[in-house]
């Protein structure tokens, strides 16, 4: 069992956008990977200052759409068509025009589902608590302030030299966090 609290990191606060968004692209750029801004609202062009990759949200949202199609037509020809095939009225078992609606409400819905999974998969949620979370100034993070937080756990991470080069970036306060 460990002596005392762990290090999480470091937690900068800067006091605009284009700070923090400057700020994102040096520490990408010294070489750091785990690491990660935190702010009130988008700020343009953060994604790609951090250097993160397209979302793979549409493409799972995607997936699971047409699973979800295929197998509810799977399903209503099986019912319809080999199973109980059922002619009323001299229509022709084969009715794929009734099975539309159905079709594309489960569609939707597993379009949706497959979202929703994808976006919790992809933000690593639910994560009910944070280390940020002991810090009374990261209560700002959703009001009017920008953070940026390097975790210890960086390769890079020398917290002297981290501290440093998040200063020399312009951050107004700086912040040990302890897990």
């Amino acid at each position: 069992m460990a002596d005392g609290p762990v290090l999480h990191g470091l937690l900068a606060e800067f006091d605009a956008p284009g700070a923090l968004l400057r700020a994102a692209a040096a520490v990408r750029e010294a070489g750091y990977t785990r690491w990660d801004t935190h702010a009130p609202y988008p700020v343009h062009g953060l994604p790609a200052a951090m250097g993160l990759p397209r979302s793979r949200v549409p493409w799972v949202a995607a997936a699971l759409a047409l699973a979800g199609l295929g197998g509810v037509l799977s399903v209503q020809y099986f019912t319809s068509v080999l199973d109980y095939p059922l002619v009323a009225s001299g229509k022709p078992t084969l009715g794929w025009p009734a099975w539309l609606p159905v079709a594309a409400a489960v569609t939707i819905l597993c379009g949706v589902v497959g979202a929703v999974l994808g976006f919790l998969h992809q933000s690593r949620l639910p994560r009910h608590h944070h280390p940020l979370f002991h810090s009374t100034r990261f209560e700002r993070s959703t009001d009017d302030r920008f953070f940026l937080s390097v975790e210890a756990v960086d390769p890079r991470y020398d917290e002297a030299r981290t501290a440093a080069l998040l200063r020399g970036l312009g951050a107004t306060h700086l912040e040990r966090v302890e897990e």
